[in-house]
């Protein structure tokens, strides 16, 4: 069932932050360049967020995860542990609904941003993640395991990233993987660089789940009561309006579109964020410095943050310990250089 000799894809990012569906916004786009009938799935923020940026596609709504963070990160293992009776029943609602509507919709392909249950028999899947290895402390290995066993289950695999040694995931992203058809395709970023006057001193892009998220905006709010500089606060929360709002040198903002914020972060001397790797694809395309500030407990945005600040790229710090007057070090590191690539989206969607 093509409508119009348009075959449909359905494009269907997790919810976890923002960072898999903003990600998902380049595909999207290439998808239609190249003639396809992208239908866009998710639940929560991400799916609000790629409903705003696509407003002319299909939307569907799929069962939530639900993921939350305890307010203690080294917790997050415990919690994720006792939460997943819980994701298995998500996942097997998910394999429901995406039978039906592969059926219904008449599917030619299948895009998952790290969504488990996002496949479906006898149509091309992909599963798109850049953690081949999954940290988890002394689990790593379970962890790892389980994950590529899952990710074995799709036709391909597309990491997010370069396959040589000048790359952004590090051991996340790359290693021997058995039984995964892997293409690496560069990194994804819906951003472009522009060559612009800095107006602000310091953007701050929040996202992530709660109640992290609130943790570190309250905190970050608190510290920047000392800093001089003209800042843009941006709180990732995807509401039906944009709000607006400006005391002294600070103006605070409950999201913005991709256009705004690609002009805002172009127009940022220093960017103060999480380490999240969407993040890192983003600001390595716009060429950015920035200080990082890992969420507690998520081993790969520590690890990340571990990795740049080791090869002094980007300084970062522990939530706890972060004190206004740390953005100085940025001085020291070097910030993003990019590395041009261009996705073949052509070879990768001859799949369908």
């Amino acid at each position: 069932m093509e409508n119009n000799g348009r075959k449909k894809i359905l494009v269907a990012p997790l919810n976890w932050g923002l960072g898999h569906a903003t990600r998902c916004i380049p595909i999207i786009k290439a998808l239609l360049d190249y003639n396809f009938e992208p239908i866009i799935a998710s639940d929560g923020d991400a799916l609000e967020l790629l409903k705003k940026e696509f407003p002319e596609l299909n939307a569907i709504e799929l069962p939530s995860y639900n993921i939350t963070y305890p307010k203690k990160g080294k917790g997050l293992r415990k919690k994720l542990l006792s939460d997943s009776p819980r994701f298995m029943k998500t996942i097997k609602k998910e394999r429901r609904l995406i039978k039906l509507l592969a059926e219904t919709e008449g599917l030619s392909g299948i895009i998952s941003d790290n969504r488990f249950g996002v496949r479906a028999k006898d149509i091309p899947t992909i599963f798109i993640t850049h953690q081949l290895k999954v940290l988890s402390g002394s689990t790593t290995w379970l962890s790892t395991k389980l994950h590529q066993n899952i990710i074995s289950k799709f036709d391909e695999c597309w990491v997010p990233d370069h396959k040589g040694a000048n790359n952004l995931s590090g051991d996340l992203g790359h290693g021997t993987f058995d039984k995964i058809q892997l293409k690496y395709i560069g990194p994804l970023s819906r951003f472009q660089k522009q060559k612009t006057n800095k107006i602000y001193d310091l953007i701050v892009l929040l996202s992530g789940p709660e109640p992290q998220r609130t943790i570190l905006e309250q905190k970050l709010l608190n510290e920047l009561e000392h800093f001089n500089g003209n800042v843009r606060f941006v709180r990732g929360l995807i509401k039906n309006s944009q709000t607006k709002q400006t005391q002294n040198n600070l103006t605070v903002y409950n999201y913005m579109t991709t256009q705004e914020l690609e002009k805002s972060i172009n127009e940022s001397a220093l960017v103060l964020s999480r380490s999240g790797y969407t993040t890192i694809m983003d600001l390595a395309k716009l060429e950015k410095k920035a200080f990082f500030i890992p969420t507690p407990g998520q081993f790969e945005q520590e690890y990340l943050a571990r990795r740049l600040k080791d090869d002094k790229i980007i300084p970062s710090c522990n939530q706890d310990d972060f004190k206004i007057e740390m953005l100085n070090s940025i001085e020291d590191y070097s910030g993003f250089k990019s590395s041009p690539f261009q996705t073949d989206y052509e070879n990768l969607f001859s799949l369908f």
